[in-house]
């Protein structure tokens, strides 16, 4: 009889250091898994650096932008995002493509495929952890209305504002039409989409802002003021 207490008591005690185990590599391990992989992708970009931050910002334009094309190949990186709001958070890298090994588990942001480019007419639409994996839009419920968020390409900054957000179920793919919840319509806007899971910890919805196109401007310009004044 003692002796079965026993082995089931040694049973409970391994499994309470696996799941122990497992918390552990689940909440730090892969944020430092993910932390590294950024640190490669990011000194892997060769592109040019924005004049001081100290010079005045230039102001933005709101005639139409050059045109980008995406990506035929998942993986590159084709934008980093600031959001001033989330202050002391690096900007995320953006990354063609929505698989999870490969981009979302890096920390990277996913840009999804058939969606807009930074700054096209149409739903730049861009999917991120939450938690763990470098948790990259783990502030995303923080946003509100007004909010900016700015898009660095190799040569353009686009800087978008928070318009709403919503919640809504994994199944309600229209958030990322070209335009938000109206699938078939035709945009006119140049609107960003940022999606995540929710609440946290579960993959039962998702948390979804959308945005507007404010302005954009070269990167040879300078740096815009919603980076600089933290707008």
């Amino acid at each position: 009889m003692f002796g079965v207490v026993g082995v089931v008591g040694e049973l409970l005690i391994t499994l309470g250091v696996v799941l122990g185990l497992f918390v552990v590599w689940q909440l730090w391990w892969t944020d430092v898994q993910a932390a590294r992989a950024q640190e490669q992708i990011v000194a892997g970009l060769d592109w040019p650096r924005p004049s001081s931050a100290e010079a005045p910002a230039a102001g933005l334009r709101t005639d139409p932008p050059p045109t980008l094309d995406e990506p035929t190949q998942d993986g590159d990186t084709i934008a980093l995002l600031s959001v001033p709001r989330w202050d002391g958070q690096d900007a995320v890298t953006v990354r063609q493509g929505v698989d999870r090994p490969t981009i979302l588990d890096t920390g990277s942001g996913g840009h999804y495929p058939g969606t807009a480019m930074p700054g096209g007419v149409g739903n730049f639409a861009v999917a991120g952890h939450r938690t763990t994996y470098g948790k990259p839009f783990n502030r995303i419920a923080e946003l509100e209305p007004g909010d900016a968020l700015v898009v660095r390409t190799a040569d353009l900054w686009f800087v978008y504002r928070v318009t709403e957000h919503r919640i809504v179920l994994p199944e309600q793919v229209d958030v990322v039409a070209p335009v938000p919840g109206k699938p078939g319509a035709a945009p006119e806007r140049a609107a960003i989409t940022l999606t995540a899971c929710h609440p946290m910890f579960s993959a039962r919805e998702r948390y979804i802002v959308h945005g507007e196109l404010e302005g954009w401007m070269p990167v040879a310009d300078g740096v815009p003021a919603a980076l600089t004044e933290g707008a």
